[in-house]
């Protein structure tokens, strides 16, 4: 059977009744399952995973499209998160007997239906129409106030809907891509520059990890701060290696790590490989996980 798993991001994470009307159009539908959702208050911001045949997620992300933009507006919207848009990317992943290039249909055929509601779209990472929009910081750069201006420049023309900025529901980007890990490092310092500095040391584009998406943000709430971080490629640059570096990093500057956050759902393999380094357990295997050799009986 076909599945392909959808990862929405909704620009909502404190009225947790638009989280749950959201929510609902995974809920209770045929050939789909919802598999997680985190509404995140100091980001503003809901992860949604869904795994399904190909028709049921795309016509449940089409609805709770038309939910989200109907109950967020994104002119009184406020959070530490990078956003532009009330559905901000909405990103496709290859599962079992579906591939990246049918992905990259599934996210134009999203694409266009987000366009047809007047809501400017952006393609990016494999779905990507120009190599300048396969990073979604390029794209997203400026976040949803810089965008009134970037909109009108030629290179920024959406890929679908109209080359003028939404202002209640702002701009949508959506992707074919491989999982990715949403992995955050919080600190034991109120100083986001501290978070700042380390993330552009550990991400790729300083420099750093070269699988690795950074950025330092404030947890005011906590009193602390974070290194939230995108892994884009976990079998290129694994979790224990990103925490390793903030680690190393974050001693310069006389921090500590207070805990680790997993945003979302992420593949086994993952933990065995971190599990395996510290752990120093030389050929570590899913096959000696118990629970993986039951899968099936």
């Amino acid at each position: 059977m076909k599945r392909v798993m959808c990862i929405p991001n909704y620009s909502e994470g404190r009225d947790l009744d638009v989280v749950e009307k959201i929510a609902d159009c995974f809920r209770a539908k045929e050939n789909i399952k919802l598999l997680d959702y985190q509404p995140d208050a100091d980001h503003n911001r809901t992860v949604v995973e869904v795994i399904g045949e190909p028709k049921a997620v795309i016509d449940a992300v089409i609805e709770s499209v038309k939910v989200a933009t109907e109950l967020i507006d994104m002119s009184k919207h406020k959070g530490a998160h990078p956003r532009m848009g009330a559905v901000d990317v909405v990103p496709f992943i290859p599962i079992t007997e579906t591939d990246t290039e049918e992905c990259v249909e599934f996210a134009k055929e999203v694409g266009k239906a987000i366009g047809d509601m007047g809501i400017p779209v952006y393609l990016y990472e494999d779905a990507a129409t120009k190599p300048e929009r396969k990073n979604l910081a390029k794209v997203r750069k400026g976040q949803y106030e810089g965008f009134f201006d970037k909109i009108k420049e030629e290179e920024w023309k959406p890929d679908f809907g109209p080359q003028e900025m939404n202002e209640k529901s702002g701009a949508t980007a959506v992707a074919a891509r491989f999982h990715l890990v949403a992995f955050n490092v919080n600190l034991d310092t109120p100083n986001v520059e501290i978070a700042d500095k380390i993330a552009k040391t550990v991400r790729h584009i300083g420099g750093g990890l070269r699988f690795v998406k950074a950025i330092g943000l404030s947890l005011e709430e906590k009193g602390q701060t974070q290194v939230s971080m995108n892994l884009v490629n976990f079998e290129k640059t694994a979790i224990y290696q990103a925490l390793e570096m903030v680690k190393s990093e974050a001693k310069r500057y006389g921090v500590t790590v207070v805990n680790t956050e997993l945003i979302g759902l992420l593949p086994l393999q993952a933990l065995i490989d971190s599990a395996a380094y510290y752990m120093q357990i030389d050929g570590f295997s899913s096959e000696q996980v118990i629970e993986t050799m039951l899968i099936g009986e």
